[in-house]
């Protein structure tokens, strides 16, 4: 595949940089800033900064009118940290809505990841959804699916596909010629899976305001699912779009890379190594930080802090500003993340063996279709 020029980086659905100019993708592809006025730690520190006409949402939540969500999951490795981030969005908008659909995308995984049918399941079931659930999924509120054992979506695909062609995909994804024709309709999948919410079991319309909770490289689903909604006369979807985590050595967090993530499962010894190892915002040497003070803003640790574990905002505001004085260290600021993650990661394990059972019920009920 030919690499897709993104807001000045190489981002495509299946390939993010290191880095990302946020600002400047904004800005050519037409994302707004977001400035709803929501009560979660993501909107009020701004992790989640873009939207593309969530203003519908908006006044669904406000007015208590019905609306569905769209989360998916590539089960492609361990789940981490910054995976975790989907689970608290999908948790806030449980308390307005139960129309939650997180669709596996086990069809995308093996068109563009070769990755096969079983891996893709079992990953599925035993790194995420038990995560999902452990971490707080109401799942009598959610419908999970693999894309390849939900007729409803790969229906509504053949139909979709009738309303897009070679040159339009070519334009947003980049294919190249030698690009198999399954990754070349996997988009078409995911188009199906954004829009299903507004059709019936018969494949009638019946539209409702839809949101997809993304990052920024999955912007070419999100356009060209807009476009089709469009063509066939539905609500366009709206969508949002948060930051990235970045790793723990500074640059992507990777599930490939396990130095740069914190994983859900990881072990004591694990998580200190990683903590204690990672990229932070201080001074060279210790007596600089003290004199000069430290910089949060490029500082993991604080990362860590303003997504997962303070969610205090006074709280998190006081650590930002006694690093900016100095007055904080970052070996006791590691420290305190290494216990709070510690703290986190058994209560979730706990969690996790109850959720087994939830899951594998929930599985032979159909709740959970895999």
């Amino acid at each position: 595949m030919q690499k897709y020029e993104y807001g000045g980086n190489v981002l495509t659905p299946w390939e993010t940089p290191e880095t990302i100019n946020y600002k400047r993708t904004m800005e050519q592809f037409g994302i707004k800033e977001f400035n709803f006025d929501l009560d979660h730690h993501f909107f009020r520190r701004k992790i989640i900064l873009g939207h593309r006409d969530f203003d519908r949402i908006y006044n669904c939540i406000k007015e208590n009118k019905e609306f569905a969500v769209v989360s998916g999951m590539m089960p492609s490795g361990k789940m981490h940290f910054g995976h975790k981030m989907v689970v608290d969005l999908i948790k806030f908008y449980q308390n307005y809505t139960d129309k939650i659909y997180i669709p596996i995308a086990d069809l995308e995984a093996y068109w563009a990841r070769n990755i096969d049918f079983e891996k893709t399941k079992n990953l599925a079931i035993e790194e995420y959804i038990i995560n999902y659930v452990a971490l707080g999924l109401d799942i009598d509120k959610a419908f999970i699916y693999l894309q390849s054992k939900y007729s409803k979506v790969k229906d509504l695909s053949f139909r979709f596909a009738k309303k897009t062609n070679w040159s339009e995909l070519k334009a947003i994804y980049g294919f190249g010629g030698d690009t198999n024709i399954g990754h070349v309709f996997a988009p078409l999948i995911q188009v199906a899976d954004i829009l299903h919410p507004e059709f019936d079991e018969d494949l009638n319309k019946n539209p409702i305001p839809v949101v997809v909770p993304v990052g920024l490289d999955q912007d070419p689903h999100i356009r060209l699912t807009r476009d089709i909604a469009k063509r066939v006369k539905i609500i366009e979807p709206s969508s949002t779009y948060h930051r990235f985590m970045r790793g723990l050595l500074g640059g992507k967090m990777s599930s490939s890379k396990p130095e740069t993530a914190i994983f859900l499962t990881d072990e004591e010894k694990e998580v200190k190594k990683k903590i204690f190892s990672a990229k932070t915002g201080g001074g060279k040497t210790l007596e600089e930080h003290k004199k000069y003070g430290g910089n949060p803003e490029e500082c993991v640790i604080y990362e860590l802090f303003l997504y997962h574990l303070i969610l205090d905002d006074k709280e998190l505001l006081n650590i930002y500003e006694s690093c900016k004085k100095g007055e904080l260290t970052c070996g006791k600021c590691k420290k305190l993340a290494y216990n709070l993650v510690i703290e986190f990661l058994k209560n979730l394990k706990e969690k996790r063996e109850q959720a087994k059972e939830i899951v594998n019920e929930k599985i032979k009920e159909g709740k959970i279709l895999v």
